[in-house]
C-alpha cells in the first residue's frame, strides 16, 4: 500500500490515450477507476481502468485492440460481468476491466470512483481500512510462507463490508445530487 502519487493520473492518461487510439469508437467510454483515480487515497499502484462497450459481442471487436497493446486476456476470471485483461509479464501493473455500457458493474465503479472523490472523509476511512488489512494479511503471509495471491482474495473480500456500507451513502449522495457519470476520461 503506498500513499497516493499524483503520477498516477499521469500514468493513466498516457494508458487511456492508448487505449482510445487502439478501440476508436469500440469503447464509447475509457474511465480512470479504483483507488489511484481518487486523489489522496492510498493504494496499491496499479492503475484500474474500466474500458465501456456497447456489448462483449463479438470479442474480437475490444480483444484484439487490447492484446494488441500488449495486454493478456484472463479467460479465467470468475467475474462475469467483465472481461479482465493484465499487463505483459514486466510491464507497468495495470487491470483493464471492459464492461458493457451502461450496466449496474460499470455505473457502480464510476459512482463509487465519484462518491470518494466528492468525500475525503469516506475515503480516508476507506485507506485505513485498506491499510489495517493489508498489515493484517501481509503479517499471514509471513506467517504462513504462502503466495500472496491466496491472502488477496481475502484481503478483496474483508474489504466488500465497507464497499457496500459506502455504496449504500453513495446511493443516497447520487439521489440528492442527480448523479450521472461525467464525460469519458480518454
Amino acid at each position: 500500500m503506498a500513499g497516493h502519487d499524483p503520477a498516477w493520473q499521469e500514468e493513466f492518461a498516457r494508458i487511456g490515450e492508448a487505449l482510445r487510439r487502439r478501440l476508436g469508437d469500440v469503447a464509447p467510454r475509457i474511465d480512470h477507476i479504483g483507488s489511484t483515480a481518487v486523489p489522496g487515497l492510498a493504494a496499491k499502484p496499479v492503475i484500474d481502468v474500466q474500458v465501456s462497450v456497447r456489448s462483449f459481442e463479438p470479442p474480437e471487436a475490444f480483444r484484439s485492440p487490447l492484446e494488441s497493446l500488449g495486454l493478456v486476456y484472463r479467460a479465467g476470471n470468475p467475474d462475469l460481468t467483465k472481461r479482465y485483461f493484465r499487463e505483459a509479464p514486466g510491464g507497468r501493473r495495470t487491470h483493464v476491466h471492459v464492461r458493457v455500457l451502461g450496466s449496474f458493474s460499470q455505473q457502480l465503479s464510476l459512482l463509487f470512483r465519484d462518491y470518494l472523490r466528492a468525500h475525503p472523509g469516506a475515503a480516508a476511512e476507506y485507506a485505513a481500512v485498506k491499510r489495517r488489512l493489508a498489515a493484517e494479511y501481509a503479517a499471514v503471509k509471513r506467517r504462513l510462507a504462502t503466495e500472496f495471491r491466496h491472502e488477496r482474495h481475502r484481503y478483496v473480500e474483508a474489504k466488500r463490508p465497507f464497499i457496500w456500507d459506502a455504496l449504500r451513502h453513495a446511493d443516497d449522495w447520487s439521489q440528492v445530487t442527480g448523479w450521472t457519470p461525467g464525460p469519458s476520461d480518454a
